[in-house]
């Protein structure tokens, strides 16, 4: 326990400097917003239309996300580091500027936060010296990988959503090109239609045609679509819009024959987790049924048995 009085008073200290910390970058962000309000001001009064980004959301996260800000900026992390948390955050469906601020941020707020928490907590109970400093360092080890775990869940959940509404993307295309719109007209009318039934399509349709608005190689912007998610769906399709136009094949028949081939993968993948399910009820079936049925068919043989040895 002495150990621990001896401790307390670091800990209390260094959470005193992470308070001071936070209370600076809250005035250096209130006064960036303040500039940007100034300047927006002027430059509207000037008749000019450039936007800084007014910073969103609550201040608490504006105020990690300017601690991760500084982290990244200040070479702590490598490049390439940095490179995959990036990667990692916009297939996970981050399409804001402030995200790996706000990642790098969380983390060093749950690695420091967490294990002052857990050792504040601890003071209360009578436990001893090693058990009190497992449990920190355990704490400290969720706080550093709990975001990348929840990143990594978030990313998964964002790819099924756009696997499972890519084929209804594509059929609208196929409606949208039919009709005699443009590749860049038809993409950005298929994400304004599918936002309210598949989101994640709907932004990943969004951005790909923002790309091909402001950029004249447009297979450039379509294979960037397929490296940007990962997904193998998103990767056929730029590949087939690339050769279509490329090679100027008819774009709605080749997008009409990916979609039949996207859903008829999708039967083929619930056939297989559907022929599965045998396999992993033999377990729960050997292990709660079984018993009471022998329990059931035996059981008076049992019980006559134990009479007979009575007797």
């Amino acid at each position: 326990m002495n150990d621990g009085n001896h401790l307390l008073p670091a800990f209390l200290g260094v959470l005193g400097l992470m308070a001071v910390g936070m209370m600076v970058l809250l005035r250096q962000i209130q006064r960036q917003e303040r500039l940007d309000k100034r300047i927006r001001t002027v430059q509207r009064n000037a008749g000019q239309a450039f936007d800084f980004g007014e910073p969103t959301g609550p201040w608490v996260l504006r105020l990690i996300g300017s601690m991760g800000n500084a982290i990244a900026r200040s070479g702590m992390l490598s490049t390439r580091t940095l490179a995959e948390f990036e990667q990692t955050l916009v297939t996970a469906g981050f399409r804001g500027g402030h995200g790996l601020g706000l990642f790098v941020g969380s983390k060093l707020l749950f690695l420091l936060g967490l294990p002052i928490f857990s050792f504040v907590l601890l003071q209360q109970f009578h436990i001893g010296a090693m058990m009190r400093n497992g449990a920190v360092l355990v704490a400290a080890i969720v706080g550093l990988l709990g975001p990348d775990y929840a990143v990594r869940r978030m990313r998964q959940r964002h790819l099924r959503m756009l696997e499972r509404g890519l084929p209804d993307a594509l059929d609208l295309l196929v409606i949208c090109t039919e009709a005699g719109l443009g590749l860049e007209p038809a993409i950005a009318r298929v994400s304004t239609e599918i936002r309210h039934a598949h989101t994640a399509v709907a932004d990943e349709l969004g951005q790909t045609a923002n790309e091909l608005r402001v950029t004249s190689d447009s297979r450039a912007a379509l294979i960037n679509a397929g490296a940007r998610t990962g997904l193998d769906g998103v990767k056929r399709l730029a590949m087939t819009l690339t050769q279509s136009i490329q090679y100027g094949t008819p774009l709605s028949q080749a997008l009409r024959t990916l979609s039949v081939e996207m859903r008829h993968e999708t039967l083929t993948r619930f056939e297989a987790r559907a022929a599965r399910l045998p396999v992993l009820l033999t377990m729960p079936m050997i292990l709660f049924i079984l018993p009471c049925v022998f329990l059931i068919v035996g059981g008076p043989a049992i019980l006559q048995v134990l009479e007979v040895l009575k007797k």
